[in-house]
């Protein structure tokens, strides 16, 4: 029989097809019936690509939204523990695991909708952070430029020579 997991925890659960990368969910409670088959009752984060919206590219690879879409399942299909970070923290990881996740919304699956709706942006490009991507700050006009790390050889010239373009101007 899978283990149990304390109610809070996050859990990663089988998914039915195979091939498929494991669902997330937090566990919010544990309960047998009279035979002893245990369930857990969760409450399930969504990847981006399985919201109405899409992936967008601000989301980052291990981005979850938390839902209101609660479900009760078997324990058997608890494949393990995952850590499901707030996103300030998970930009704080020095080191980011196989079972480290953030997450910065909520999300209403019936309709779509996300909580908070806007949130703070830093880049000229007026998109949120993802954590995925590389920022860096000019120390001229103090404005944040994205720097993806798999930026081609002429991408990153043209970046580094506007980047010098900016320093030299405000210098």
């Amino acid at each position: 029989m899978a283990k149990t997991k304390p109610v809070g925890d996050c859990v990663l659960m089988r998914p039915a097809e195979s091939g498929k990368p494991p669902y997330v969910a937090r566990v919010e409670k544990i309960e047998a019936d009279h035979r002893n088959n245990v369930r857990v009752r969760v409450r399930w984060y969504y990847r981006p690509e399985e919201s109405i919206g899409g992936r967008r590219q601000f989301h980052g690879a291990k981005e979850l939204f938390l839902s209101d879409h609660y479900d009760v399942q078997s324990a058997h299909t608890i494949e393990g523990k995952c850590i499901v970070h707030s996103f300030k923290n998970y930009t704080k990881l020095e080191n980011v695991g196989a079972e480290d996740y953030f997450c910065r919304f909520e999300y209403k699956a019936a309709t779509g909708a996300f909580t908070p709706d806007r949130i703070a942006v830093y880049c000229k490009c007026e998109m949120p952070y993802n954590p995925d991507d590389l920022m860096v700050q000019c120390e001229g006009c103090k404005d944040w430029q994205v720097t993806s790390a798999n930026l081609s050889n002429s991408a990153l010239f043209v970046f580094l020579q506007l980047f010098h373009a900016c320093l030299e101007f405000f210098f």
